[in-house]
């Protein structure tokens, strides 16, 4: 399925008339891009939760993911939340090139980029069937033009169906996608440093499933990259528009 990241004459959040200036891409006015739920000026290297100082939270102190660091370009709340859902339930596949530029940006503005290739987080063939497309791979593929990284889309299989996480609670999510993911038998990922792009983040239980499966292979570091990532209060995630990811 093409994606066409094609400019838009007004801005996806209020609707107004786009100018030049507004932004690179021309996806968001620049008073709706000032008025972005960004993260917090800290936020744990491992995980991307917001923090009070910088480091580790304490989550990733006392049980680290797999996954080594994470980047989040937004917090996950109103308007950035309706606008991925709208992606993935409402079948706007364009909206991926506004989450690619965001994206790409909050990576960019941590410093050098090491990583070796991005691979987006996969789909079950029955989930992809219903869907009609996997918008991480939509978002990944247009972060790797952005950042000129090379794009792998086969290295990691998902192996499991599993039920919806946005129907479980804390512990069933990381029960639910254990050992939900595996590796291509023609990967090669001995000594390779890779960046996963998935669109949100909340308990970080896919992405650390799916980091688990490339670790084992041999990747030597696994980064998460998000669109936006579940703000996390006193150990609970909050949930906004009514609706959880994974």
């Amino acid at each position: 399925m093409f994606l066409s990241l094609q400019a838009r004459s007004e801005c996806l959040f209020c609707l107004a008339a786009l100018r030049h200036e507004d932004s690179a891409s021309a996806h968001v006015c620049r008073g709706c891009a000032a008025d972005l739920p960004r993260p917090a000026p800290h936020a744990c290297v491992q995980c991307a939760a917001s923090i009070q100082t910088p480091g580790r939270c304490g989550a990733c102190l006392a049980d680290p993911p797999s996954f080594d660091a994470a980047v989040a370009a937004c917090v996950y709340a109103f308007p950035v939340s309706p606008v991925i859902s709208q992606l993935k339930y409402g079948s706007r596949l364009a909206l991926a090139g506004w989450m690619a530029d965001v994206l790409a940006e909050a990576v960019s503005r941590r410093g050098p980029v090491e990583v070796d290739w991005l691979l987006p987080v996969p789909l079950s063939r029955e989930r992809l069937g219903e869907r009609g497309f996997n918008q991480a791979a939509l978002i990944a593929a247009a972060v790797a033009r952005r950042l000129a990284i090379p794009l792998r889309r086969d290295e990691l299989l998902r192996v499991r169906d599993t039920a919806p996480q946005a129907s479980l609670d804390h512990d069933e999510r990381w029960r639910n996608v254990r050992g939900a993911f595996d590796v291509a038998p023609d990967a090669r990922l001995s000594g390779q440093r890779v960046a996963l792009i998935d669109d949100v983040m909340t308990t970080g239980a896919t992405l650390d499933a799916a980091a688990r499966a490339l670790k084992q292979a041999g990747a030597a570091r696994v980064e998460a990259w998000v669109v936006a990532r579940a703000d996390r209060r006193d150990g609970a995630m909050t949930q906004a528009d009514g609706v959880l990811h994974v």
